[in-house]
């Protein structure tokens, strides 16, 4: 008989509305979730009939038992969230970015070390089944140690997410911007491919996108210890394109987010071979991370992406940020 785990659903604009979704699509989960405005809350509670409507977290934790909450609000609200949820002895799926600052964090790592709470943070990309493959590879050595890591990635992102001047990504503050909502994902993957990033030097500017003034494009050099790395991300150009390149001591990998797919390359002068291909719509991949997530809660498996590597990306993030302003190298402390 399938364990039914029940999860607390924070916030329901875009992304909360679609763990809501995928966690149901599991069906290894009961619902809940938390919208304090009350028309978004009874549009959703329309939408999911099986998933239980609160206005705040206080109702919910009132009327019901949860074993886990995800908490998919506003970045700056990441960390006091978890904290009252840990302490309550929830376990929790926290959303990207981490935070925007530092402030706090390492409270929160000691709260659920001395709680036991299992705590994993929303990066996606670790449960993408063709770089899972690909980092397989990786690890088992046949290509020799990475040297160099390339990550290149644009899409037009008006066009993905229309709302984006009303939301929370029209201001910094709140976590917009490309360096913290877009490029953070980027960031995390090569840690997660090739080790934590040591050092950056960074460009950003606003380019393209109508109707905000944050950055919408972003360069960075990083040094993760030996390996050298970049990544060059816009948010406005026609085609969604996404290629991590891992070029090691005997050969290159890369991955094609329009293929879905991992390839190889081992032979001088020679072309890209397809290694495997998979085939997901966008919510398949949160179902992966959802179903990660409770492979995690019964351990099974690992953190999907454990609390320590989403801290060590969010001090990228910062050094990334600090890196624009002062236009010179800027260590991860």
């Amino acid at each position: 008989m399938t364990q039914l785990h029940r999860i607390l659903i924070l916030g329901t604009g875009s992304i909360g509305e679609r763990h809501l979704r995928c966690f149901l699509a599991t069906g290894r989960a009961e619902l809940g979730f938390c919208e304090p405005v009350d028309r978004r809350r009874e549009e959703v509670a329309g939408r999911y009939a099986a998933a239980r409507a609160f206005a705040t977290i206080d109702d919910a934790l009132a009327a019901a038992s949860f074993d886990a909450a995800v908490i998919a609000t506003p970045a700056p609200t990441h960390i006091p969230l978890a904290l009252q949820l840990a302490a309550r002895g929830l376990h929790l799926l926290i959303e990207k970015p981490l935070s925007l600052s530092l402030d706090r964090v390492e409270e929160l790592a000691a709260l659920v070390a001395a709680r036991q709470i299992k705590t994993s943070v929303g990066y996606m990309w670790r449960t993408n089944p063709a770089l899972q493959a690909m980092k397989s590879a990786l690890d088992s050595g046949r290509f020799g140690a990475p040297v160099q890591i390339v990550i290149t990635t644009g899409q037009a992102f008006a066009f993905y997410r229309p709302a984006y001047r009303d939301i929370y990504y029209a201001k910094h503050e709140l976590g917009g911007g490309a360096i913290q909502d877009a490029l953070t994902h980027h960031l995390n993957a090569a840690e997660w491919l090739v080790g934590p990033i040591t050092r950056v030097a960074a460009d950003a500017d606003h380019c393209v996108l109508p109707g905000v003034e944050v950055e919408d494009t972003v360069h960075v050099i990083t040094r993760h210890g030996p390996v050298m790395g970049s990544v060059s991300l816009n948010q406005h150009q026609p085609p969604n394109e996404y290629f991590i390149t891992v070029v090691c001591q005997r050969g290159a990998v890369r991955y094609n987010l329009t293929k879905q797919a991992w390839f190889s390359a081992e032979e001088p002068g020679g072309n890209w071979k397809l290694e495997a291909a998979f085939t997901l719509d966008r919510d398949g991949y949160y179902i992966r991370q959802a179903e990660a997530f409770l492979d995690y809660l019964e351990d099974k498996a690992p953190a999907p992406c454990a609390l320590s590597a989403g801290i060590q990306t969010l001090r990228a993030n910062l050094a990334v940020q600090a890196a624009v302003r002062s236009r010179r190298w800027e260590e991860v402390a």
